[in-house]
């Protein structure tokens, strides 16, 4: 067989080998620790449709990992595709319940930017920050680059499957469109996805335990301190633009406690936005 019609190998790209599932689960399935079981798959539509399917016959601390996801879902319905290999594309399995009222639940997305933002960080070398409600940014050539997502869902009456996708090592070549960016193009010192992935599910892993451990009080936890210090839309001239077709430009003041934006018009006047799209329209002061 040539070459040319060889069928594609899993290290067909020696810039991408495959996650090292053994050492993952050493490193990360351990008496005590909040993942129960952690499986990857070569390829999915959505790792977030396949664990809510089984949710109820998971106990929470599941982790599902694919190498290539072909539908994977953003805010919207949004597609999130990516080449095979090229970053991270996993959902996990949480039940916050009973110490955390359900209305706390909607800070398990910000919660989530916070833990990958702060373990990728760390890992990669890499400034991270956070666009309100749930991407994760990077700069890139003096841009800001939107370099992953992140979609929580509810899995029947007690469960929540948040999933995430971070671009790690795509090419300029690779981007989808022209604002998305990696960590690779961010100057990374590592694009290794071992490494990476550990630090984010460990970094989820505390800060969920201590919101968790707090009833879901964002300001007890430091969640709500920590997303503020965090994300680049605060400071900032927006445009929310809301359901039904409404829009709203203001500057983006705070973010309160039910984890909604707070916005300042022209008017002097104040409105939280709870759903939406949000557009930087100017860089921070």
């Amino acid at each position: 067989m040539t070459p040319e019609n060889a069928p594609e190998s899993r290290w067909s790209d020696l810039d991408r080998p495959p996650l090292n599932v053994p050492a993952l689960r050493r490193a990360l399935l351990v008496p005590g620790s909040l993942w129960t079981s952690l499986d990857v798959v070569e390829s999915t539509g959505s790792t977030n449709s396949d664990l809510a399917q089984r949710a109820a016959s998971l106990p929470e601390g599941a982790v599902l990992i694919a190498e290539e996801q072909t539908a994977g879902r953003g805010r919207l319905d949004r597609s999130w595709t990516a080449p095979a290999r090229s970053g991270l594309f996993l959902s996990v399995l949480l039940r916050p319940g009973p110490n955390v009222p359900v209305r706390r639940w909607g800070w398990l997305t910000l919660l989530t930017g916070v833990a990958a933002a702060t373990g990728l960080a760390k890992a990669a070398g890499v400034d991270m920050s956070l666009k309100w409600p749930n991407d994760l940014l990077v700069t890139v050539g003096g841009e800001e680059r939107k370099t992953g997502g992140i979609l929580a869902e509810r899995a029947g009456d007690d469960a929540v499957v948040v999933g995430m996708g971070i671009n790690v090592s795509l090419r300029a070549d690779e981007l989808p469109v022209p604002t998305a960016g990696s960590l690779g193009l961010a100057n990374a010192i590592s694009t290794d996805r071992d490494p990476l992935l550990r630090a984010v599910l460990r970094s989820l892993e505390q800060w969920y335990g201590d919101w968790r451990g707090a009833g879901g009080d964002p300001g007890a936890s430091g969640l709500q301190a920590a997303y503020a210090a965090g994300c680049a839309t605060l400071g900032r001239t927006v445009r929310a633009e809301l359901p039904g077709g409404r829009s709203l430009t203001g500057e983006a003041v705070a973010i309160d406690g039910d984890g909604q934006l707070v916005l300042t018009a022209g008017d002097g006047q104040r409105h939280t936005v709870g759903a939406g799209d949000i557009v930087h329209l100017r860089p921070a002061d």
